[in-house]
């Protein structure tokens, strides 16, 4: 009897053991997987914002690979808009930035409801063969109703008008604030402008409807029934592209003569 209930545990112990390999191994896999099918997901985001891509296209890695050619990634200063050098692109990894003390700070008191700022931005631009900047697309983030917004806008060679809108993570209601992902709501994003005359952001999402481009540069159509979302994005973008979020970095392409 004892023999039998010493075999018992010696067998359930060795098939733990094998179980526990085996699920190891599948874990580190398939977390191999997830991150690459996650960087593979945000650079589909950033075609979708630049409008190199549409939101019913499957694409898989290589076309979205041959998509993303014309586009540079870039590491900036987030204090002074330059340029950083030295910089492994593929180890970037912008909200672990976030997080560090070593490697952010303390963002001040907003509406977006920022914690800490990072040090270093990833930002993505499209110039032409003389240089001249055709787009940029920024990397946006900010709290919305249930959790935060991850996302990205894209300007154009102005570094006014907005090309488009797009977000890749959030916990919003589906049907209400998860709307952010409606192809229609991103599509009145395209042409509206992002700052004033005097370069203040000042684009905000309104309570009803906006209108077309022509009567309502400054406002796209609020989230029905989503209205906490809805002021998420108004204020999440305004502190992004205001003097606390990537403001230097687009004062420098505006002197170096990127726009207007």
């Amino acid at each position: 009897m004892q023999g039998s209930v010493g075999y018992n545990l010696g067998f359930a112990a060795a098939v733990c053991f094998v179980c526990a390999i085996v699920v190891s191994t599948s874990a580190v896999s398939l977390a191999d997987r997830q991150d690459r099918n996650a960087a593979l997901d945000k650079q589909n985001n950033v075609l979708v914002a630049a409008g190199l891509a549409t939101d019913d296209e499957a694409l898989g890695a290589v076309e979205v690979a041959r998509r993303f050619e014309p586009i540079t990634q870039v590491i900036v200063e987030t204090t002074t808009g330059d340029v950083s050098d030295g910089v492994e692109l593929t180890a970037f990894d912008q909200r672990a930035a976030s997080i560090d003390v070593a490697r952010s700070r303390p963002a001040p008191d907003n509406s977006a409801r920022i914690m800490r700022i990072p040090h270093q931005a990833l930002v993505y631009e499209i110039r032409d063969e003389a240089g001249a900047l055709e787009m940029a697309v920024l990397p946006i983030e900010g709290l919305g109703l249930w959790g935060t917004l991850y996302g990205f806008v894209a300007l154009e060679g102005d570094l006014r008008t907005i090309r488009g809108l797009t977000f890749y993570e959030h916990k919003e209601t589906p049907g209400l604030g998860g709307e952010v992902d409606n192809p229609r709501w991103k599509g009145l994003w395209i042409g509206r402008l992002a700052f004033d005359d005097d370069l203040t952001p000042v684009i905000a999402v309104v309570k009803g409807t906006a209108g077309p481009v022509s009567d309502a540069p400054y406002e796209v159509d609020g989230l029905s029934g989503a209205t906490i979302t809805s002021r998420g994005v108004t204020n999440l973008l305004q502190f992004w592209l205001g003097p606390d979020g990537f403001g230097p970095y687009l004062t420098r392409l505006r002197d170096e003569g990127g726009a207007l």
